[in-house]
């Protein structure tokens, strides 16, 4: 009987995860617009690189599964990544293992670049 509650708590634990890092693109779409506001809200606080607010697109779409510091988590470490901005580009583009393809509608381009300086200066 213990071992039932022990899976159980397995696999919602698991689910949570999962859900929490995204990946489908109904789920991505609905849950993304909100985040697009944060980020007009917070350029405004001081906290924005150029045009962009770097810190604030990571928090929303990238602490739930890289950590709130971004030393690691489910995902890899981010802050002081030693990938190349293609290499990062690629992944973030393409995904790669448990990391889910993000497409410049959800990220565009200059965001993108904006983000890898920031998680590279971090």
């Amino acid at each position: 009987m213990d071992f039932k509650k022990y899976l159980m708590a397995g696999g919602l634990s698991l689910v949570l995860v999962l859900g929490a890092c995204g990946g489908g693109e109904e789920g991505a779409e609905e849950s993304e617009e909100p985040a697009a506001e944060e980020e007009t809200t917070e350029e405004d606080s001081g906290a924005s690189s150029g045009d962009v607010d770097a810190e604030g697109i990571a928090q929303a779409t990238c602490a739930s599964c890289h950590g709130e510091d971004f030393s690691g988590a489910v995902g890899p470490a981010l802050a002081g990544t030693d990938l190349s901005e293609e290499e990062f580009t690629e992944i973030v583009r393409n995904g790669e293992g448990s990391m889910p393809a993000y497409s410049e509608d959800h990220i565009n381009d200059e965001e993108l670049s904006a983000l890898y300086t920031y998680f590279s200066e971090y």
